[in-house]
């Protein structure tokens, strides 16, 4: 503890690593107040049918992703989620179009153009969910909470403008955010949502156990430890390797001309065994909420019990369904950002090779073959925590706001932020040569 006390004073002694503390902060309080500012023309105080439509359910999950803006009305009431719709659509067009396809070998400014793309998506992708939530606020809140009519054309279209204008505001945070401060800031937004909201279920929770008579003090310990082990089990699966070893030759100068002796220098290849991190599960979340909203501009039978399937995040319908699409989107995410190829390149480039394999296209399948085998159990393991709150709930009775932090979405962007956030934190500090939050070891000054 004294190590890691240290270690977070010497972040305060880094200039720069300070300033981008500072700056990510400020700018996720900016959200966070702005996920406080109804749109114009509702009573903010007459909005409890829209609280109540967010206390269970995929609309928790949904105000969760917004940070609380969706049961406020808020400005901010789409939330990043159409930013991240747009990301889903272009990478996977990016497997079959072409244009896509020659974007991403062009390096930086092949990144930029397809981040331009993602962007003129979202505004569309805005545009028509806007419209959508102007619909649920018409069906769910009281007329006397319009102060305006709700049917007008100047309340929606200037409703929609604001919530496209909010959602390319909140993009526009957390990009500055991953650019000048620390972290990855489309996720840190999601975050600072997830946790405003943990209290709360935790009081809930509380309430129940204790006040309720239901179970008592023990079962609520019993219920914590549970919690502490699943996060543990979300760190080792987040961090897990498999490491490939690596030799380099070692030159050695002899008389008039250099020799080669194999097995000189001996390193490793780390490949995760989850390397696609939380991202299948937002993208997974992402499609789930899709079939609801569709079918909830409908008044038919068929349309009500789709709706109903898949609004009932502890349903066994909807969990088959969201864990199927954790284990696709894991492999999907897999092999687009981990370039097996490029990998293989650049071991024959520096003179490396893996034993017993040759350099060049055999070492590129051979990590291919690797990185898939690992995944499987990397995929299954994290659709497990992604769908344990529905096991918790049919097991020990769990209040559902507080077992949707048993795994799940949750969980495990609190976690998957958290440690690539200290992992960044960590790089300035030994960079600096200060002992990282995640080392222990004796503090040594800062070189100049």
């Amino acid at each position: 503890m004294k190590k890691f006390i240290e270690a977070f004073v010497n972040v305060w002694k880094i200039e720069e690593l300070k300033n981008r503390i500072l700056v990510t902060l400020g700018l996720l309080l900016v959200y966070r107040f702005g996920a406080h500012v109804t749109l114009p023309g509702i009573d903010a105080t007459k909005l409890n049918g829209l609280t109540n439509q967010a206390q269970n359910g995929i609309g928790w999950l949904i105000d969760v992703f917004t940070g609380g803006a969706f049961s406020q009305a808020s400005v901010f009431a789409l939330g990043i989620m159409p930013y991240i719709s747009a990301s889903i659509v272009v990478q996977l067009m990016g497997i079959a179009v072409p244009y896509l396809q020659k974007l991403q070998k062009e390096g930086e400014s092949g990144r930029k153009r397809i981040n331009q793309i993602t962007r003129w998506l979202t505004i569309l992708i805005t545009l028509v969910q806007g419209p959508g939530y102007i619909y649920n606020l018409y069906r769910t809140l009281p007329r006397e909470a319009f102060l305006i009519s709700s049917d007008s054309v100047p309340f929606i279209f200037s409703s929609v403008v604001i919530l496209t204008t909010g959602t390319i505001f909140a993009m526009w945070l957390g990009e500055k955010i991953t650019d000048k401060g620390i972290g990855n800031g489309i996720s840190l937004l999601i975050l600072v949502g997830i946790i405003a909201r943990m209290p709360q279920a935790f009081v809930q929770e509380f309430t129940s156990r204790v006040s309720e008579n239901n179970g008592g003090l023990m079962l609520l310990v019993f219920e914590v430890v549970v919690w502490l082990l699943i996060i543990i089990a979300s760190v080792l699966l987040i961090m897990a390797v498999r490491k490939i070893p690596v030799q380099y030759a070692r030159r050695t100068a002899t008389g008039d001309f250099e020799q080669d002796i194999a097995g000189g220098n001996r390193q490793w290849i780390p490949l995760k065994l989850n390397a696609a991190g939380v991202m299948p599960i937002i993208f997974a979340q992402a499609i789930m909420f899709i079939p609801a909203a569709l079918a909830g501009l409908s008044e038919a039978d068929a349309a009500r019990s789709i709706t109903a399937q898949f609004q009932n995040v502890f349903g066994l319908a909807y969990n088959i369904v969201f864990a199927l699409l954790i284990i696709i989107f894991t492999y999907f995410y897999t092999a687009i950002t981990v370039p097996t190829n490029k990998m293989a390149d650049d071991l024959k480039r520096s003179g490396g090779f893996i034993p017993g394999v040759r350099p060049g296209v055999e070492t590129s399948d051979y990590l291919d073959r690797i990185m898939s085998l690992i995944t499987f159990p990397g995929s299954l393991f994290l659709a497990i925590i992604a769908v344990f709150p529905a096991i918790v709930v049919s097991l020990m009775n769990i209040q559902s706001q507080w077992a949707l932090f048993y795994g799940g979405t949750s969980l495990l962007i609190m976690v998957g932020v958290a440690i690539d956030t200290i992992q960044q934190i960590n790089s300035y500090l030994l960079n600096r040569h200060y002992d990282g939050l995640m080392k222990s070891g004796k503090n040594r000054k800062a070189v100049a």
